[in-house]
């Protein structure tokens, strides 16, 4: 019985052709790190580096010098370095209710922070005229995840961006699900920062992910992490300049490399044609899984305002068990549960049993999804 992978949204399998191979060629013939030497190996990883920060620049319409693409271990990291660097005692925070916890965890750590939800709909989506009552005098931040890493809804970044470009409060998006997915504007739709991992929908491995900042804003924050970038070695003192003050240590070389190959396959194949496949299997899958009765689609029942991440609810059934007969049975691997976002599943209704969740990738085929849905409907009949 083959596998049939299901579980994108936690982490891009398989990487596209050339992923591994860079990350090879660093490991096996190129070794040296970078800001630290001047030999041939150091320029080289230099030069790859620059050519990661250039692409994601690029595929994000990010208006800032490339030297502004700050490279971090992931997601996560990158909207610490936001909450934590910027929000003091007294803040005020904005973020919606369909928040990953990498969101939640942080702010909650932050003694004297408070925060207010945007109301999400019974599909897990905003109406940006919640926002604006929630504003206080205090509000020193907007921060929303893009898209629901449960249900896949998208919520309208553009407009929100609007209205805190209005009242000169920062905006901060997380693109874990929307990065290569879906065309992303920086700067058209006001954004402050964006964090996005490597391992998702930008196809690249795993320890690695982007924050992107506007310059603005990177002032504002006041670095988590200390120590050796490589530059201003005459000093003990961290360098006021970009990307140096918010990457100390040594970078994740192989991860890089592997992340400017995955950035390539995106440039190359174009994000609206990977999407266009996206939202065919998405469409399939839905149109499939509403003839099958005992089970209940969560979030956007249409393709409207939505990426391909499709949680389900097994009426009478188990989830987890049901998930568990999905792999043991039929080989299909998805992931069940809560997903990191209890508020997302209080919001959807399905909280705290959780869903079990389907998302395709660029290489999924239609013969794996109409399986998919062949295997749910068994699994439904008992």
């Amino acid at each position: 019985m083959s596998a049939i992978y299901m579980d994108n949204a936690a982490t891009s399998f398989p990487k596209p052709e050339g992923v591994s191979s860079s990350m090879k060629t660093y490991m096996d013939e190129v070794g040296a790190t970078i800001n630290r030497s001047v030999y041939g190996a150091a320029q080289d990883a230099g030069l790859t580096t620059l050519l990661l920060r250039e692409a994601a620049a690029k595929l994000f319409h990010f208006p800032e010098p490339a030297t502004h693409v700050i490279l971090t271990p992931g997601a996560t990291a990158s909207l610490n370095m936001v909450i934590k660097g910027l929000l003091k005692p007294g803040d005020h925070c904005i973020v919606s209710s369909m928040e990953h916890n990498a969101v939640m965890r942080p702010l909650l750590q932050l003694e004297g922070v408070s925060f207010d939800r945007i109301p999400c709909n019974a599909e897990g989506l905003l109406n940006p005229a919640d926002v604006e009552p929630l504003i206080r005098p205090n509000t020193r931040l907007v921060i929303m995840a893009h898209g629901s890493n449960v249900c896949g809804a998208v919520q309208d970044a553009a407009a929100v961006g609007a209205i805190c470009r209005r009242h000169g409060i920062p905006f901060v998006l997380d693109a874990a699900q929307t990065a290569g997915h879906i065309d992303i504007d920086f700067e058209g739709w006001g954004l402050s920062a964006l964090a996005a991992p490597g391992h998702k929908g930008l196809l690249g491995p795993s320890g690695i992910g982007l924050l992107l900042l506007r310059d603005d804003f990177a002032r504002l924050l006041d670095p988590l992490i200390a120590g050796g970038t490589g530059s201003a070695s005459d000093s003990e003192y961290l360098p006021d300049y970009l990307p140096d003050r918010f990457e100390s240590g040594t970078p994740n070389l192989p991860g890089i490399y592997g992340l400017e190959a995955s950035l390539r396959f995106l440039q190359e194949q174009g994000i609206e044609k990977l999407h266009a496949h996206e939202m065919a299997l998405c469409k399939r899958f839905l149109e499939g899984v509403k003839n099958i009765p005992g089970v209940n689609v969560c979030g956007p029942q249409g393709l409207n305002n939505r990426v391909g991440v499709i949680s389900l609810d097994f009426v009478g059934q188990d989830n987890a068990e049901v998930a568990y007969r999905l792999e043991t049975e039929f080989g299909i691997l998805t992931r069940c549960g809560l997903h990191c976002a209890p508020s997302a599943h209080k919001t959807l209704g399905t909280f705290p049993r959780g869903t079990v969740r389907f998302a395709p990738g660029f290489s999924t085929t239609e013969a794996e999804v109409d399986a998919v849905l062949a295997a749910i409907a068994g699994v439904c009949q008992g």
